[in-house]
């Protein structure tokens, strides 16, 4: 007796399988896609996208009218009337800044952007064109001069930064010290916000940033700034890996601002000093 075959089934279950390999094909596209070279496409646009987080004074942030300015501003738009291109900015959450290069909802990542080992693992980093260090912002009240003193005390940092990373990383210049976990924010000036209501006791920060806020504070003799050991830090733009022609042209421009002295006036309108790198 021949077996009765079940049409509805086997039409059913070639459909979830046809389902499943349109997917997996569209997987493959997307991945192969945004892992190669977009310079054709960029160049057909004419407009770049550069991912920042627009409250980080002074690399990137708004000025009291609201418009866009900072030193990396400066500097992106610089390098991209240098290219011909037009470029649009757009504000994203710094914790996700590679799952949005990578799903290409911006086209680097541009934005006082530490270089460190994890990172390069995810993103390609322009060359190095601007230094800065990780050190403790704390009001004077608090009476910490050294990082010794941040025992038992309530420290603040910014959730995806590069402060977090050696931080983790390096627990014996502050961690060990602590003893505790800090608590996490999503911008740094709500951070310094805290510090000033008295919820956290100090913020680890960005040199540039730290200067620039204590500056522009009414009393910036209330604040003290406490250098750490975590060393130096190299500021790059930040690639997708397949993004050669993209990464190479953006070189050749911040190469040729150091030589011209394109950068040194761009730091020197934001730090009041030529470029440190």
């Amino acid at each position: 007796m021949k077996k009765k075959i079940n049409w509805r089934r086997q039409i059913i279950g070639n459909g979830i399988v046809l389902v499943v390999l349109v997917l997996l094909v569209g997987f493959v596209w997307y991945r192969t896609s945004h892992a190669n070279d977009t310079w054709r496409k960029v160049t057909a646009d004419k407009t770049v996208v550069v991912g920042l987080d627009d409250t980080f004074v002074p690399m990137g942030y708004r000025d009291k009218s609201g418009k866009l300015v900072g030193f990396d501003v400066d500097l992106a738009r610089a390098t991209f009337k240098k290219l011909g291109l037009r470029v649009k900015f757009q504000a994203i959450d710094w914790s996700m800044k590679e799952t949005e290069l990578d799903t290409g909802h911006i086209d680097m990542i541009w934005n006082g952007y530490t270089m460190t080992p994890a990172r390069a693992k995810k993103v390609a980093f322009s060359v190095p064109y601007h230094n800065d260090s990780q050190v403790l912002v704390t009001l004077k009240r608090n009476q910490i001069d050294t990082i010794k003193q941040m025992a038992g005390k309530t420290l603040a940092v910014q959730t995806g930064s590069a402060g977090l990373t050696v931080f983790n990383e390096k627990p014996k210049v502050l961690k060990d010290f602590l003893g505790s976990t800090p608590v996490q924010y999503d911008t740094f000036d709500k951070a310094l916000n805290d510090l000033q209501v008295g919820r956290v006791s100090a913020v680890l920060i960005d040199m540039d940033y730290a200067r620039y806020y204590v500056a522009h504070e009414p009393n910036p003799a209330d604040f003290e700034i406490i250098k750490t050991g975590y060393g130096e830090d190299a500021y790059g733009v930040g690639f997708r890996k397949g993004d050669v022609t993209l990464r190479e042209k953006v070189n050749q421009v911040l190469t040729g601002f150091k030589k011209d002295g394109t950068l040194d006036k761009v730091s020197e309108r934001y730090f009041g000093t030529k470029n440190n790198d």
